[in-house]
């Protein structure tokens, strides 16, 4: 019965980490702390607590500030949204401590996704911690993979090293942001070494589309078009954290 409950309860933590999350990738950018009282973007008024209540504040209030009836970005709302259902989803597929640490997995994901795409910036403060974590998870939850994930984490970041060392050999120019196989190494360090290939290979796929996708309404795509590699690695390693804790019992 506690199982049935469960899905609900990673919904609504990811509610909120996925506010806190929103608040992160707004202030970090601007050089701002993650401290201090929210405001409305337009009239600079504090926000009562009832009007930071996740996901529903932002319903009830049809999407406006109370104060100034400003419409109110949507970005948080979605990002909050994500992280609940990475909540949920995290603990649907595992009910127990090693699905709660899948959602902080892909909770982490979220906020590195958000801002390499929006800033091209993968900060050291979340992807050495999100590392760090998935060792201590896999040597306290599921000790038999913590070999591969020590693997995985230093292949991740030696290969993307070694292949941004030689394009830009080759190039002459950088060609990978030095936050990527910091990333790719945090990834390895959850998933494991065995699903790095598929990692960059649903990144590549996903990078492919996000180009044609750029094509096919106009826009030009020259050989110094900046990608966000960080986030396509994010959306490609969440789904297959999943698939593994989902399809491992059963192999």
């Amino acid at each position: 019965m506690l199982d049935d409950w469960l899905p609900l309860t990673g919904f609504a933590l990811g509610a909120i980490f996925g506010s806190f999350i929103a608040v992160l990738v707004t202030r970090w950018p601007r050089g701002e702390t993650t401290g201090g009282r929210s405001r409305c973007e337009s009239c600079d008024r504090v926000l009562t607590p009832l009007e930071l209540v996740p996901l529903l504040s932002f319903i009830v209030q049809f999407g406006r500030c109370r104060g100034c009836g400003a419409r109110i970005d949507g970005r948080s709302f979605a990002i909050e949204l994500a992280a609940a259902l990475i909540g949920a989803t995290a603990l649907f597929v595992s009910p127990d401590l090693i699905g709660l640490s899948g959602a902080i997995f892909g909770w982490f994901l979220l906020a590195l996704a958000v801002l390499d795409v929006e800033h091209l910036w993968l900060p050291d403060r979340l992807t050495l911690p999100l590392m760090a974590l998935g060792l201590i998870a896999a040597a306290l939850l599921q000790p038999d993979e913590a070999q591969g994930r020590i693997i995985g984490a230093l292949a991740g970041y030696l290969g993307l090293s070694l292949i941004a060392w030689t394009y830009k050999r080759v190039r002459r120019r950088e060609g990978l942001g030095g936050g990527d196989p910091k990333l790719l190494a945090a990834i390895g360090a959850w998933l494991g070494w065995q699903a790095l290939p598929f990692v960059l290979l649903l990144s590549c796929l996903a990078g492919l589309a996000t180009v044609l996708g750029h094509r096919a309404r106009g826009g030009t795509v020259t050989a110094t078009t900046r990608i966000a590699l960080g986030g396509l690695l994010a959306i490609a390693a969440w789904p297959l954290w999943l698939l593994w804790q989902g399809f491992a019992p059963t192999l």
